[in-house]
């Protein structure tokens, strides 16, 4: 057993040697042609009788972004000899415990974790792509064994909102689509407005693969109210702060909707034309039922219209002055007042007229007569006749 043990010392030393010298020659670079060797020489970290020892590998489990750097630290405890790193099982750098590395590119490197400490190797891996996600190996070239860590790599994309600024009238719905591209893995998105967190209600989320990324469309929609800033973010677990893009929300005022105004003056107008078209007909109605005599008016207007054309006739016919007529009381009559009411005769003519007669046309009624006479002295006399 202590014989092959100390066979296996050998070749790793020989193999050492060969890699340091080769190292040397290429400045510090690994050809191709030197490769099979180094399989070899994991291939006799697996050989029987070789005793693993104990060393740390950290962190088992990394998640960084594309582009930034990756590390990984070995402690080593005992002595080594040459510490070998794989990624996605192809070898990339040896590290002997010279410090001497040798790397298959700048890509890759290794150093001491602190100066003078040489159980403390810290592995890195310079913008890292998403090529180099897989397992990550740290072999050990003495009894040491080897350990596997995780490597997982993150790529950001792009954030937009389509359609920039918006201009919007007061309560109106508005919609705003954001679009995410070239994405891995599928990333989170969130809105805000002004810097306040929208509910994952108001907005839904669709995703789909494009390649070995992922694109993404998030749709917000809610009613303006105010003039806002509306932004959308997207992330990843390797950001350090989301991805975003924002455009401003402008709220205009609501012109004056008159529908309504029109509507009700419309019906109030028409309710009172219907009104004051009724209270015509009405009043029509009525006046002209007023206007039609009935038979008891009609025959109450003919009898008197019947009696004053009598009176009338009578009047035009018989009429004449009463020349009898003389006030009660009085027994003469001077001749001032004769004659302002009669003009005196020429000649002192002595006139006799016919009495006069009053009829009626209605029988039983009473009727006076009358005689005018003119005296000597040319005094007419004259009565006045009443009817009853």
């Amino acid at each position: 057993m202590k014989a092959e043990i100390s066979s296996t010392k050998v070749i790793m030393r020989v193999a050492s040697f060969d890699i340091r010298s080769k190292a040397n020659s290429t400045n510090m670079t690994v050809s191709q042609k030197s490769r099979p060797n180094l399989f070899h020489i994991c291939l006799l970290l697996c050989a029987p009788g070789v005793v693993s020892g104990q060393f740390q590998l950290e962190p088992l489990n990394l998640t960084v972004l594309q582009d930034s750097d990756a590390q990984f630290s070995a402690t080593v405890q005992g002595k080594w000899d040459v510490m070998s790193w794989s990624v996605r099982g192809s070898p990339v750098l040896f590290f002997p415990f010279s410090g001497n590395m040798t790397a298959s590119s700048k890509q890759f490197s290794a150093r001491f974790c602190s100066s003078g400490d040489t159980s403390c190797v810290e592995f890195t891996i310079h913008n890292v792509t998403r090529r180099e996600s897989g397992p990550v190996i740290c072999d050990v070239l003495w009894e040491h064994g080897s350990k596997t860590a995780q490597l997982n790599v993150q790529e950001s994309g792009t954030v937009s909102i389509m359609g920039g600024n918006v201009t919007a009238e007061q309560d109106e719905q508005v919609e705003f689509q954001c679009v995410t591209s070239a994405w891995f893995p599928i990333p989170s998105i969130s809105w805000t407005r002004n810097g306040q967190a929208v509910a994952s209600s108001l907005y839904t989320t669709t995703n789909m693969t494009d390649g070995d990324t992922f694109n993404s469309t998030s749709v917000l929609k809610f009613q303006a109210v105010s003039n806002t800033t509306v932004e959308c973010q997207a992330t990843v677990q390797t950001l350090t702060s989301p991805q975003s893009s924002s455009v401003f929300l402008v709220v205009v005022t609501k012109p004056p909707d008159w529908t309504v105004l029109i509507a009700v003056v419309v019906s109030i107008g028409g309710c009172a034309l219907l009104v004051l078209l009724i209270i015509g007909i009405i009043f029509c109605y009525k006046r002209r039922k007023e206007k039609q005599p009935n038979y008891q008016d009609e025959m109450r207007r003919v009898r008197t219209q019947s009696q004053i054309s009598s009176v009338s006739a009578a009047g035009l016919t018989q009429g004449q002055v009463n020349a009898g007529y003389m006030p009660e009381g009085q027994t003469s009559v001077t001749p001032s007042e004769l004659n302002e009411s009669y003009p005196s005769q020429a000649n002192g003519t002595k006139v006799s007229e016919m009495p006069d007669v009053v009829n009626s046309n209605r029988a039983g009624d009473d009727y006076n007569s009358a005689y005018h006479t003119v005296d000597e002295s040319g005094l007419r006399k004259h009565r006045h006749v009443t009817i009853v």
